[in-house]
C-alpha cells in the first residue's frame, strides 16, 4: 500500500521545526534522503519517484532550507545540531528499525557525521554518499603530503568555500539576483534542458552558507577521525567540478565496508541521473538484505 505524500513538522532539540515528507510503500524498508546546498528536499523528486513503489521514503528540508525553520545564530548550523536533527527525524518515522541513509553534497557531508557517530550505531542500516566527503576525512587528508600541482587543483575546486567565509559576499550574490537565475546556472553547469525553480531559492542559498561558516574551519583545525558503523556506498561522479574523484579516494579508511560506483557525470546526480542513482541505491540496499538473510 502506497503512503500518500504527507508533510510533517518535526520539532528539534533547540525549538525549531523541520519540514519532512513521508511517502512510498507502507511497511517497506525506510530510505532517508538528505539534500545539499543550495537545494531543498525537492532535489530528490525524480529519485524518490523511481523508488517509492519499493520503499518507505522520508526526506526533509534541513534547517534553514525549504519550509524548515532557520536558526538565529551560527551555532545552530553546527554538525552536532544537524546530527540531532537527523536523530529526531528517524526517531519520529522509524523508532524501531534502522534506516538506509542517502546524502548528496552537504547532505552527504553531514551524513558522514551521522554515519560515524557512535551514538547512532545500529540506527543506520547503510549509507549512500554522493559528492560529499566528511569534513573530518577532508581535514586528515589535507594534512597528508601533496605534490604542488595537486594542491593547486584542490584549492581551485574549493574556491567558493573561502568566498563563503567573507562576511557579505556570499549572501550578497543571492540577494543581487543569483536566486532568480540559479536554474539557468544549474542548467548550464549540468547541461540540463529544464532545471527546476523553487520559490525558496534565495533563502536556501543565503541560509545554507552558514553550514560552511559554522563547520568547515573548526573541523579542519580539529578533526575527529571516526569510522562508519554501517556499510557505505560511495557514488563518484567523475566530472564533478566541486568534488573531484581524487578527493574521495581515501574514504575506504573511514568505512570498513565500502562499495564504490562511478558514473561519467557532473555534480547534481539527483537531477541529471535520477534513474541510474535510484538503481544504485536499490541494488545496494537489496544486496545488504540478501547478505543479512544468508548470514542469519
Amino acid at each position: 500500500m502506497k503512503t500518500p505524500h504527507a508533510r510533517t513538522a518535526i520539532p528539534t532539540t533547540d525549538g525549531l521545526q523541520l519540514s519532512a515528507l513521508l511517502e512510498g510503500r507502507a511497511g517497506a524498508p525506510m530510505l532517508v534522503f538528505v539534500h545539499g546546498y543550495p537545494d531543498n528536499l525537492r532535489v530528490w523528486d525524480a529519485v524518490v519517484s523511481a523508488l517509492q513503489t519499493r520503499y518507505r521514503i522520508v526526506r526533509y528540508d534541513v534547517r534553514g532550507a525549504g519550509r524548515s525553520d532557520a536558526p538565529d545564530t551560527l551555532g545552530g548550523y553546527r554538525l552536532p545540531q544537524l546530527s540531532a536533527d537527523f536523530r529526531r527525524v528517524i526517531n519520529h518515522f522509524s523508532p524501531d528499525e534502522p534506516v538506509h541513509l542517502i546524502g548528496h553534497d552537504w547532505g552527504s557531508i553531514q551524513s558522514w557525521e551521522f554515519a560515524t557517530d557512535p551514538a547512532l550505531a545500529g540506527r543506520i542500516a547503510s549509507f549512500t554518499s554522493i559528492s560529499g566527503p566528511g569534513l573530518d576525512q577532508v581535514a586528515v587528508s589535507a594534512r597528508a603530503p601533496r605534490a604542488g600541482m595537486q594542491r593547486v587543483k584542490e584549492m581551485a575546486a574549493s574556491w567558493y568555500i573561502g568566498a563563503f567565509h567573507l562576511p557579505a559576499l556570499g549572501p550578497l550574490t543571492w540577494k543581487l539576483g543569483l536566486a532568480r537565475h540559479w536554474h539557468r546556472v544549474l542548467a548550464r553547469l549540468e547541461k540540463l534542458p529544464d532545471a527546476p525553480q523553487h520559490g525558496s531559492q534565495a533563502r536556501d542559498g543565503i541560509n545554507g552558507i552558514n553550514l560552511y561558516r559554522a563547520n568547515v574551519l573548526p573541523r579542519l583545525l580539529r578533526p575527529r577521525p571516526r569510522q562508519a558503523t554501517a556499510p557505505v556506498q560511495l557514488v563518484v561522479a567523475t566530472r564533478d567540478p566541486f568534488v573531484k574523484p581524487y578527493m574521495l579516494k581515501d574514504l575506504g579508511r573511514w568505512a570498513p565496508s565500502l562499495q564504490r560506483a562511478e558514473i561519467d557525470a557532473g555534480h547534481w546526480l539527483p537531477l541529471t541521473q535520477p534513474n541510474w542513482l535510484a538503481t544504485q541505491i536499490d541494488r545496494f540496499v537489496q544486496s545488504l538484505a540478501t547478505h543479512n538473510r544468508s548470514a542469519a
